[in-house]
């Protein structure tokens, strides 16, 4: 189905979301039409914060708002979902897209497996009525479920389109790019260098590919290295954890701006616990890239002002090899919570491969490390 068909057929003129691999080519239209504009696209922190907007947005325009997601946000919207759009509270009627990772029967990664068995019921549990979308769904279908999904919307419901992979396509071209320099596998490979038998926590998507493909380029085992392949944002929360677990170990946490920016409150905590033991990288190319690119807010967003605000006593921000080098060693050898913000163009590898060991091996060889 073309997304650009899907987008005449629900008829809304209001779109928030946090962008998905599932549904790059409704993104990619959302970009070519709108691009970022407050009246009809904004893509948002984190899908609560999509859903709190859309119920704005109705209540400012009477009209009906579209939030599109991965499934793995439906934790996220689970809150305003229940106590604010319901209606049996507000009664605000709301469409979503669902991008459908971890679909049964599909192959996928394991940070998906469980979130997919669950995607429908946990809609439908809920009081969402659902609608599936594959390569075989004739538009005629989906204008027929639309149709009926209009009588629930009235009645101040919500309804979702769940997409299985490869069921929207888009054939229009949209580039992203930005004005930075650095590369960030090689970034990650300077950071690899610094940290030595330290624990490191990475973050979701390309960021833990990366480093994963590093120490294994440098016959280095994995077990200093936890790998965040799901939970984006909890990143920076669980180093804090093990920060405050291990007081006499140098921690560094490798995020991203996307997944900072989806759980920035993150920063609050740990610049109020302070451990002087962390070291909080936030590599910040202003976009989305591992789901395709499309932009976040980061790029106009002071990332060292707001550490310094939530109390880290050291923040930086560089944007080439030898400040990170200069900063990297400060901070290796600082007894205090560091901040480095590392400015870096969009892009990766299309080789780039996915970790070969499995979750719970990652997590058996961490702590085995961490604690030996």
């Amino acid at each position: 189905m073309k997304a650009e068909k899907l987008f005449e057929i629900i008829g809304s003129q209001f779109y928030t979301g946090v962008p998905d691999s599932q549904l790059k080519a409704l993104c990619n239209f959302l970009m070519s039409k709108y691009g970022i504009d407050k009246e009809h696209h904004v893509i948002a922190a984190n899908e609560g914060n999509c859903l709190a907007l859309a119920a704005g947005y109705h209540l400012a325009t009477s009209r009906i708002p579209v939030v599109y997601m991965q499934n793995s946000g439906e934790g996220n919207i689970i809150n305003p979902l229940a106590s604010l759009v319901n209606d049996r509270v507000y009664a605000i009627p709301v469409v979503f897209i669902i991008g459908w990772r971890g679909e049964p029967g599909i192959h996928d990664e394991p940070q998906h497996i469980f979130q997919g068995i669950v995607t429908e019921k946990l809609m439908n549990d809920m009081d969402v009525s659902t609608f599936v979308i594959g390569r075989e769904t004739t538009d005629e279908e989906v204008s027929e479920a639309m149709s009926d999904f209009k009588e629930l919307l009235d009645a101040g419901k919500q309804v979702a389109f769940i997409i299985r992979k490869g069921a929207l396509e888009y054939d229009g071209k949209v580039k992203y790019g930005n004005e930075y320099s650095l590369n960030r596998e090689e970034v990650i490979r300077h950071i690899a260098k610094v940290t030595g038998d330290d624990p490191v926590i990475s973050t979701t998507g390309k960021i833990s590919r990366e480093l994963f493909e590093i120490r294994t380029a440098a016959g280095q085992g994995h077990g200093t290295d936890f790998l965040t392949v799901g939970s984006m944002g909890h990143c920076s929360s669980i180093a804090l954890g093990v920060a405050t677990g291990k007081p006499e170990k140098k921690v560094w946490c490798i995020d991203g701006d996307g997944a900072m920016l989806m759980h920035m409150g993150a920063m609050a905590v740990i610049g109020s616990v302070c451990p002087k033991n962390m070291i909080h990288i936030v590599i910040n190319n202003g976009a989305h890239e591992t789901v395709g690119g499309m932009p976040t807010v980061a790029s106009s967003v002071d990332v060292v002002g707001i550490a310094k605000a939530c109390g880290y006593p050291n923040a930086v921000s560089v944007s080439d090899y030898d400040e990170l080098d200069r900063e990297l060693g400060l901070a290796q050898n600082r007894n205090g919570l560091t901040l480095i913000e590392v400015k870096c163009q969009i892009g990766a590898r299309d080789d780039l491969g996915r970790p070969t060991t499995t979750a719970l091996e990652n997590k058996i060889g961490f702590m085995e490390h961490l604690n030996g």
